[in-house]
């Protein structure tokens, strides 16, 4: 039987995260650091796509332990949303649901009648399971409010899929809630190469074209016009590739 269990080492002000999956024959652990978008951004992502129903989606697993997504940090955002909200006479309806695991879709489906009453849904799962959560909602957008670290999702008994790369500056609320950084195989964000045959990437015939997936979300979603929207080069300096990471939470702020 697999066992899902975390634990998380505090020493001074950095809080990092271990996530353990754990069977009868191998232990395999994942380093995951993810620290909440700054208000500012979050605000922005909304105010882009309209509405005024608001949901937040927490998660109760890696990044509650880490301080950014559980069901305290959610409860706190949405209080600075309505607050937001009041003060420039938004109009925002703002409700809140914290799930076990946000990346293990029979959780997500758990929460339909609440989303069948929301314009914008708003994650603070890790990029994983906010990319999860678009599958199993693919007519809506969601919008991503946490910066992770986090590496992938199960796909089936002893299976796991990349999902995202935690570059540190997500952006998937522009491309359908697919990561092209992580799905796609040249890790291009503002569009296909041309040589993808049938849907399937031109590096191997059994992997799915990002953009194909892309593409294919945005216009179920009646939101193509996304794909006009240009991104500058990414900011690496935000990811691994600018040295090791250090997220510092100060455990006091809104307490």
């Amino acid at each position: 039987m697999c066992v899902y269990k975390t634990r998380a080492s505090l020493h001074k002000r950095y809080i990092v995260l271990y996530v353990e999956y754990i069977n009868p024959t191998k232990e395999c652990r994942y380093l995951i650091i993810g620290e909440q978008k700054p208000l500012p951004e979050i605000i922005s992502m909304i105010e882009h796509e309209g509405g005024t129903k608001i949901l937040i989606v927490g998660c109760r697993s890696c990044v509650a332990v880490c301080l950014a997504g559980g069901e305290e940090e959610v409860l706190q955002l949405a209080d600075r949303l309505r607050e937001y909200s009041n003060s420039t006479s938004k109009g925002w309806e703002i409700s809140t649901v914290t799930l076990q695991r946000q990346c293990e879709k029979e959780f997500d489906r758990g929460i339909a009648k609440l989303i069948e009453n929301t314009d914008v849904i708003l994650s603070l799962g890790c990029g994983v399971g906010a990319q999860v959560l678009g599958e199993v909602y693919p007519e809506r957008i969601v919008l991503p409010g946490i910066n992770t670290s986090s590496m992938g999702a199960p796909e089936g008994r002893g299976k796991w899929k990349e999902r995202c790369v935690g570059c540190g500056d997500c952006t998937i609320q522009l491309s359908g809630g697919i990561c092209p950084i992580a799905r796609c195989s040249k890790m291009l964000q503002n569009g296909p190469c041309g040589g993808s045959q049938g849907g399937k990437c031109e590096v191997s015939p059994d992997r799915d074209c990002a953009w194909q997936l892309i593409y294919d979300r945005l216009r179920l979603k009646g939101r193509l016009d996304l794909l006009e929207i240009i991104l500058p080069p990414k900011d690496w300096s935000k990811a691994r590739d600018g040295g090791p990471r250090i997220v510092i939470k100060n455990t006091e702020a809104g307490r």
